[in-house]
């Protein structure tokens, strides 16, 4: 196909050789499959602010450290280079994050490059080599849906001891990915990678995190309780966020699902109001773009 605008400035600097497809479009960027050499890789290109549905709410980008203070007086103020400034710290949020979770284990994808507003990182393929499928394309057995919710639990749990909440974590931004096994002969398992991460946030310097981490443990309940009803009845978010603020989460603690909510703790009618309204506002993207 031929290259967008965007994609092709770095044709034409040597950073990509050719773009084959677009891969998908959403709320913050397009996403195109691109060459580079023998290896196929994706570019996430970033939309600018007036064509981007996602707001840049101040749940996401309280106290986002901006180190150059030109900028963040700039920002502050709103002027056309504050909003630049912005708009830069608001992509290289997700490269940030990508890094910090990989590091930590994170099944993430592999990030490669970023330049201007594009992200080069890994194609996330299924069993055929084709892109992967989002867990809400995708119809599950009660053992399967289980297993996924268990490995994705321990996804988030990495993320927090990495100091890290996704804060729009859904079944709308899970990949599917395959996993080749060590020995060939074995095959390989399904895996669940996590993407789309710009709106990630600190764990411990954003007041809403512990609202957007039950947020998020709530949407995996809930998406995995339609093939397995008794997650439905998990509290892994409350133990989760408990274990974390005590200093005792670790990568390899093992959660039981059952916490005793002390009264007062959390206000779990305002994150499930939250969790509706985020539903609310993805399915309302979703009946525009005619999915």
């Amino acid at each position: 196909m031929k290259a967008p605008k965007r994609l092709q400035a770095l044709i034409e600097e040597g950073l990509i050789d050719s773009v084959s497809r677009q891969l998908m479009s959403g709320k913050e960027a397009t996403v195109y499959v691109v060459q580079i050499g023998n290896d196929t890789r994706c570019a996430k290109v970033y939309k600018e602010a007036t064509e981007r549905s996602f707001r840049q709410a101040v749940d996401y980008t309280e106290n986002r450290k901006i180190k150059n203070t030109r900028q963040a007086r700039a920002m502050a103020k709103g002027t056309k280079f504050g909003r630049q400034a912005q708009e830069a710290a608001w992509q290289s949020a997700e490269v940030d994050a990508l890094y910090r979770l990989a590091a930590a284990g994170v099944r993430v994808p592999k990030p490669y490059n970023f330049c201007d507003g594009v992200l080069l990182m890994e194609l996330v393929t299924d069993a055929h080599g084709d892109a992967a499928p989002r867990l809400n394309d995708v119809t599950f057995a009660p053992g399967d849906a289980r297993k996924h919710h268990a490995a994705l639990l321990l996804e988030v749990v990495r993320m927090l001891c990495a100091g890290v909440v996704h804060g729009d974590l859904s079944e709308f931004n899970i990949l599917l990915g395959f996993e080749e096994a060590a020995d060939a002969a074995a095959g390989g398992v399904n895996v669940p990678v996590i993407i789309d991460l710009p709106q990630a946030i600190d764990a411990a310097g954003n007041n809403h995190a512990a609202r957007m981490l039950l947020r998020d443990v709530a949407n995996l309940r809930n998406f995995f309780g339609q093939f397995a009803p008794e997650l439905l009845h998990t509290s892994y978010g409350l133990e989760m966020w408990d274990l974390y603020q005590r200093g005792v989460l670790h990568p390899d603690t093992l959660l039981t699902g059952r916490f005793e909510q002390k009264a007062g703790a959390v206000d779990m009618r305002s994150v499930m109001r939250e969790i509706d309204d985020a539903r609310d506002e993805e399915s309302a993207r979703r009946a525009r773009m005619g999915m």
